[in-house]
């Protein structure tokens, strides 16, 4: 149960990281805006032309990574859309984020992680995890990362 004590911490505003990231999204948000005369499919391909363009930019340990997962899950579901989502890779469905891999370098961390929002379809029973600690790539997570992605999309 949640303490009734008020905290003496002092809010301290945003990390460098975070407000990067801020900045990031809304760049992302005016590309986006700046991509609205497109066609549906324009804009799809151009959104994953800038996930790739991302992945390309990250350290190599990340890099591999985040290739990796965005080939699980764009073979795992077809039907996710990718999107850059606080300059992370992220997988869309009706616009709206479903999974994302957050690299390691990211927010200075020890391992990169691949997060599911609320919109996944992962819930078991009273609680469940929505984000998992990937250090590399290995054939036995690989089924259960395409197991995770196929079931959040239901």
């Amino acid at each position: 149960m949640p303490s009734t004590k008020s905290s003496t911490r002092k809010f301290e505003g945003f990390t460098a990281e975070e407000r990067a990231a801020m900045k990031e999204h809304a760049r992302e948000q005016k590309t986006a805006s700046a991509r609205r005369g497109a066609s549906r499919a324009e804009k799809e391909a151009a959104a994953e032309r800038d996930v790739l363009a991302k992945i390309t930019e990250m350290p190599e340990a990340d890099r591999v990574l985040a290739e990796w997962i965005h080939e699980i899950v764009r073979t795992a579901a077809p039907g996710l859309v990718p999107k850059l989502w606080y300059g992370m890779p992220a997988y869309a469905r009706d616009g709206k984020v479903v999974c994302h891999f957050q690299s390691a370098q990211k927010f200075r961390t020890r391992y990169a992680t691949l997060g599911f929002s609320d919109q996944a379809a992962l819930d078991d029973g009273t609680m469940w995890a929505t984000s998992y600690a990937l250090r590399e790539p290995v054939a036995a997570d690989e089924a259960r990362i395409r197991a995770l992605v196929e079931r959040a999309v239901g």
